[in-house]
Formats: structure tokens, C-alpha cells, sequence
């Protein structure tokens, strides 16, 4: 029975298929099809929006229109087949379909024994410890970000920094972005930190941006998160050069 009440509405000019809205909806409502997000089923959808805060490009809205009766029986068959699918899949993947995106705690490296030696010069051990690492593609709830030290990278400081993975990365959780050419302009990155800060037990966060002005957003950001999550987490500034020379590194009262 169609009844006139609130449900989400998809911008799918707006919606780049990021896939940060899915896992907000309790209810299952919301699916990546075709790199779009998209609403499974009307009867779903509760309208109680809280999907909306982890759109960074405000594709999705609550409208009034004519739609199907929401449906506790509905919802709960629908929870029982995504978490079917998902205990099938192997491995699981993010919300956004994209195997580049799929979630890996990597943990602890131990040598594989039928693994050929190498010979060539012998490669340094990388200390990343999960995937993936963009701003926009981490949800706010990975388990990797519980109670982590986490580290938020300009996109430029890994290839101008060549200590990046003994001094910086090694033992973090780390973000990475550009205050330039993503979407920093709305609410979606302050809200993302903003809830990381409230909810993962984040021990201490460092930013390191590079030297050029377009990149102190990146500082911004996160310090707005913070600020509006209520915590106090020790904060860390630091600025890499062009050259890859540390140029200045504080603490943020």
C-alpha cells in the first residue's frame, strides 16, 4: 500500500559511488548499482535519514512522495541476505563494489616458505598495516581506527618524504587526501573526522601536509573534527618540504 510519507531521495548527478552511505543504513536500504547509490526497495527505507551525514558530495536527501509502507518483515529478510552474502564472499568487500577498495587488516608479515628468494636488491618493508587508506573510501566505524595512533597524509607527502614509512606510518592507522581536489568545501570530511574522534578511541592524531598553501586545509579539517567531536586527542602538526625536509613540526594546543 503506497502512502504519502518521507524517503531518501538520490542526487545520481551528485553521487560518485563512494559508498560511504550504505553502511549507515540500518536498514539495508541503500546499494552501489552500476557505481551509483541506489534505494533497493521503498519499503525499506524508514526516512529517518541517518545515512545523510556520510555523503561528502550531498547526493541524498529526505523528500515527501507517494511510496510503499515501511516494512519491519521486509527489512529484516533483507538483513538476513546481505549478511549471508557477505559471510559467502570471500573476500568481502566494501560497500562500493570496487575490488581496489576492498578492507584488509594486513597485521603482522611472516615469511612465506615457498616463496621464491629474491634476487634483486632487497626491497624495505612496507608498515602499512590496512586497506584502504583515502579519506573518502575509509569509513568512519573501520575497525582498523579503533583505539589507532592515527596518521592523515596529504597525497603529495609520500612521494616527497622518503622516511614516510620508519618515521611516520610505522605502528598508525593512516588517512590520506587533498585539500585541493577533493571535496573539501561541504561537511562530509569535517563530519567523517568528527565522528572518528567521537566514537574509535583515537589515542593521537598527526596531519602532514606539504609546504604549498592548498595544502593547510588538510590541518583544517581536521582540527574542525576534532574540535566539534568534544575529545581530547593530542594533535600534531607537521609540513614537509618540496625536498622531502622536514620544515616544522608541533603540537596543537
Amino acid at each position: 500500500m503506497k502512502v504519502k510519507r518521507k524517503i531518501i531521495q538520490i542526487d545520481e548527478e551528485r553521487c560518485d559511488g563512494c559508498g560511504q552511505c550504505v553502511p549507515s543504513c540500518a536498514e539495508g536500504t541503500l546499494a552501489i548499482v552500476d557505481g551509483k547509490a541506489k534505494v533497493v526497495s521503498d519499503n525499506l527505507c524508514d526516512g529517518l535519514g541517518a545515512c545523510l551525514g556520510e555523503c561528502p558530495n550531498d547526493a541524498l536527501h529526505i523528500i515527501e512522495r507517494e511510496a510503499d509502507e515501511f516494512d519491519e518483515q521486509a527489512v529484516e529478510k533483507r538483513l538476513a541476505e546481505i549478511k549471508t552474502a557477505a559471510s559467502e564472499a570471500q573476500p568481502a568487500t566494501m560497500a562500493c563494489g570496487c575490488p581496489s577498495t576492498q578492507m584488509m587488516d594486513f597485521g603482522k608479515k611472516s615469511p612465506c616458505p615457498g616463496a621464491a628468494p629474491l634476487t634483486v636488491e632487497k626491497l624495505s618493508d612496507s608498515e602499512l598495516s590496512h586497506w584502504p587508506v583515502k579519506i573518502r573510501l575509509v569509513p568512519s566505524n573501520a575497525p582498523f581506527l579503533n583505539g589507532a595512533d592515527l596518521l592523515v597524509l596529504a597525497d603529495c607527502v609520500p612521494a616527497a618524504y622518503p622516511d614516510l614509512h620508519e618515521k611516520l606510518l610505522k605502528g598508525r592507522a593512516v588517512m590520506m587526501g587533498c585539500p585541493k581536489f577533493d571535496d573539501v568545501e561541504g561537511q562530509g570530511y569535517i563530519d567523517k573526522f568528527e565522528k572518528i574522534c567521537r566514537n574509535s578511541g583515537i589515542k593521537r592524531i598527526t596531519t602532514v601536509i606539504m609546504e604549498v598553501p592548498c595544502c593547510t586545509g588538510l590541518h583544517t579539517i581536521v582540527r574542525k573534527g576534532l574540535a566539534a567531536s568534544g575529545k581530547n586527542i593530542p594533535l600534531e602538526e607537521v609540513v614537509i618540504g618540496r625536498r622531502g625536509e622536514v620544515i616544522s613540526h608541533c603540537k596543537v594546543a
